[in-house]
């Protein structure tokens, strides 16, 4: 009923920027909070960034200054633009968003696919 999908995952060298991109679609009623979580390999999926309907943003210490978290909820789209790219930066980046769904009584977290993010010179 209810689909996240994420794009703008690349190879990009440290001190680089990249931009991701995150639509939802389908039958939606209502989102909530939207947000990037990521996965590097062998290790858990952390928090990034998250961003709720009002405009708060909240970000993981390790990208604070350098990732920023936005949203056009016209458009259900949340967006992470990444700078001053680092090495350990590289993971799947998830999108997440809380959403009620038409016909649901009430939200659910929905999760994205996951795009590739590689930092590498």
């Amino acid at each position: 009923q209810v689909q996240l999908v994420e794009s703008g995952g690349s190879l990009v060298q440290p001190g680089g920027s990249l931009r991701l991109s995150c639509a939802a679609s389908g039958s939606i009623f209502s989102i909530r909070n939207m947000g990037w979580y990521r996965q590097a390999p062998g290790k858990q999926r952390d928090l990034v960034a998250t961003i709720s309907s009002d405009g708060m943003t909240n970000y993981a210490y390790s990208v604070k200054g350098r990732f920023t978290i936005s949203r056009d909820s016209a458009k259900n789209t949340v967006y992470l633009q990444m700078d001053k790219m680092e090495p350990e930066d590289t993971a799947v980046y998830y999108c997440n968003a809380d959403v009620r769904a038409i016909g649901w009584a009430t939200y659910h977290p929905v999760w994205g696919q996951g795009t590739q993010v590689t930092v590498s010179s």
